[in-house]
């Protein structure tokens, strides 16, 4: 990126020629997307995606509540994120703190370490479709992945999270389901055709996920899918 207004497309926005005042005005304004971006451009999505599949497979809408996955997202994100904070602090933060770099300097090398968080965990698939979309799919600039406008990378990131998220999510649905499917079979052979299955097969998918000790398998999976054990 030749100037900080790079992060918003090719051309850019003139942020460096208004005032001092406007500037921070503007940079006020922009930390309303701040919660857009922890949903989003974080493990975040990932996180609460598969906590939520995993509430749906043991046919426990309300248990745990909406406020305790949400928590528990938050804090597997901020275990997950550490180390790409660490990276921002000790590389950009801390050296413009020390006055040894400008905060134009310093902001750029935290956006590359982020965008390169971010492109670890984007598909080529989705990548190229974001740059098709913004015209940029044949531009000679763009040698390598670490070239590419944060304002691409960052919707084709979120697809690729959501897309992983379902996968993850549907793997830990088919216990669940096999279990469904016995109980209803059973019930069948049985004569009992009216009684609703998921009143026999939720307490005995409770069971197996506590035997299974599924609160931390889970939260295994998510750390180390981000390479985060």
């Amino acid at each position: 990126m030749n100037d900080l207004a790079d992060l918003f497309g090719p051309q850019g926005l003139n942020f460096a020629g208004l005032s001092p005042p406007v500037q921070i005005a503007l940079l006020l304004g922009l930390t309303v997307l701040l919660p857009a971006l922890v949903v989003t451009a974080t493990s975040f999505t990932r996180c609460v995606i598969v906590l939520a599949f995993v509430r749906q497979a043991l046919a426990t809408p309300n248990v745990p509540p909406n406020l305790v996955l949400t928590g528990l997202s938050l804090f597997l994100t901020f275990y997950i994120m550490q180390p790409v904070f660490h990276e921002i602090d000790q590389k950009a933060l801390r050296p413009y703190m020390q006055q040894q770099m400008s905060g134009q300097e310093a902001f750029r090398q935290g956006v590359d370490i982020y965008k390169r968080f971010l492109l670890r965990h984007t598909r080529k698939s989705d990548l190229s479709l974001f740059l098709h979309f913004a015209g940029l799919s044949e531009n000679p600039q763009l040698q390598k992945p670490e070239d590419t406008p944060f304002f691409v990378v960052l919707p084709a990131f979120v697809i690729s999270e959501l897309k992983t998220a379902f996968l993850m999510g549907f793997c830990i649905y088919l216990p669940f389901l096999m279990v469904d499917l016995v109980v209803a079979s059973v019930l069948t052979s049985m004569g009992m055709v009216m009684m609703p299955p998921v009143t026999i097969s939720a307490p005995f998918k409770v069971l197996l996920f506590v035997l299974a000790d599924g609160w931390h398998l889970i939260s295994y999976a998510l750390t180390a899918s981000f390479g985060s054990t």
